[in-house]
């Protein structure tokens, strides 16, 4: 039986660190969907079926609490792990991602074998 590739929402507006995750993500086998931006990120969690989001914080639009408040009140995703990727170190920015329903929080830069192996504690290999 064929099993679809596991598929995540990766929002970020850095194009460098974006074209790193990518490269990095597409290597493992996941399928994904790119957001620049908070607004663009904000319509494919209610029209997308998504398995993980990644996300930053701060985005053109909408910043990444946004973005998850927003999946954790939708019907569809609200169930969908979320990891945050963010330049903002202190300790308010990590406590209140967790309290919107951030799953896991990874300070930049970022190390792509981190990055697997915290996408993979969440959803599993491609």
């Amino acid at each position: 039986m064929w099993d679809k590739k596991k598929r995540i929402l990766v929002v970020e507006d850095n194009e460098i660190l974006l074209g790193t995750m990518q490269f990095v993500l597409l290597r493992e086998g996941y399928d994904l969907i790119l957001a620049k931006s908070g607004k663009e990120a904000l319509s494919l969690v209610l029209d997308e079926s998504i398995d993980l989001v990644i996300t930053d914080l701060a985005l053109p639009f909408a910043n990444g609490f946004e973005i998850i408040d927003r999946i954790r009140k939708s019907d569809t995703n609200n169930q969908v792990p979320v990891i945050i990727i963010s330049g903002y170190h202190d300790d308010n920015s990590i406590v209140e991602g967790f309290d919107v329903g951030a799953n896991d929080y990874m300070k930049k830069p970022i190390s792509p074998s981190e990055l697997i192996s915290r996408v993979r504690l969440r959803i599993g290999h491609a």
